[in-house]
């Protein structure tokens, strides 16, 4: 979570990197301190060949995690075992890389979410540590090629990005949030960039609130889509109904009994339910009256 430093309010590099550091070293530990914890409830555990994973996907079809690769790139799955669900090594799973693409070598694969209408997996890829480079990647899920490859960012030597997620809706459009630039994008079912979306509630007032912007993102088959703003804890709500995404259709979600703030990754339940990932607890979030207002009814941790 806090090495996605997305602030377009500081042109220093150097800087950056040691607000970064000052703001990570307590997240870091305490992440530290979870994994030494004895969870309370079923983990599934997995030997992995890298250092940092950042989305993790149940594929139901294939029966196996999809998970993708924030130090360097890249799609790996973990595959539970029949007798999996005892905590004890023996059950411990292992990680097998299915992509790596050497023309994207150095940039992270963040989030991803799959479309079984169309067997394919959605990738957002960004450069994590310069913030200049930001795509979609989607990939078939049978055989791995590489369909599409859309580059989002426009200007790489100007313009901070990093896509962090991604969601698609009923025709297979696909919407990618920018963590460093405070916009969504829009990719059709092709791969063609469309459209980007901006809009000045994007951007709460106060630096530290843009350190993280927009992050989880999901679409709800009601026609609109559901973003988490991750240093501000705001939710918002996207209308999609006219079959595009405009500034006057974004609204702030009012959510009770309970903060969003360093909310993370977004998981769709139902049309009254999302998950909120985040540090140090996720979320349960409810809504009835279509996502106008929410509240926070559930906390589960990994400790």
């Amino acid at each position: 979570l806090f090495s996605k430093m997305s602030s377009s309010s500081f042109s220093s590099g150097r800087f950056s990197t040691a607000l970064f550091l000052v703001i990570s070293a307590v997240p870091i530990a305490y992440i530290v301190s979870l994994e030494r914890a004895v969870p309370s409830t079923h983990v599934f555990s997995y030997h992995s060949s890298g250092f940092l994973r950042e989305c993790a996907k149940w594929d139901a079809v294939g029966r196996r995690f999809l998970v993708s690769y924030m130090d360097g790139g890249g799609i790996g799955e973990v595959v539970p075992r029949d007798s999996d669900g005892g905590d004890d090594n023996s059950h411990v799973m292992e990680e097998v890389t299915l992509v790596k693409d050497v023309d994207l070598g150095g940039n992270a694969s963040a989030g991803i979410v799959i479309d079984r209408d169309r067997n394919r997996l959605l990738v957002a890829v960004g450069d994590l540590v310069g913030n200049h480079y930001s795509a979609l990647a989607a990939y078939d899920l049978s055989t791995w090629r590489r369909i599409f490859l859309t580059e989002l960012s426009v200007d790489h030597s100007k313009e901070f990005t990093f896509a962090d997620d991604v969601a698609f809706d009923a025709e297979g459009n696909s919407y990618v949030t920018d963590a460093r630039g405070n916009k969504i994008w829009k990719v059709d079912v092709n791969g063609k960039l469309v459209y980007t979306l901006k809009s000045p509630l994007f951007t709460p007032p106060g630096w530290f609130n843009n350190l993280v912007s927009l992050n989880g993102i999901v679409y709800h088959p009601d026609g609109f889509l559901i973003v988490i703003h991750t240093f501000s804890g705001l939710l918002y709500k996207i209308d999609l109904t006219d079959g595009d995404i405009s500034n006057d259709k974004v609204s702030v979600i009012k959510v009770t009994n309970g903060t969003l703030r360093f909310g993370d990754g977004l998981e769709f339940l139902s049309p009254t339910k999302i998950v909120v990932a985040g540090n140090p607890y996720a979320k349960l979030v409810e809504s009835s009256d279509g996502w106008q207002t929410a509240s926070v009814t559930g906390w589960f941790g990994s400790g």
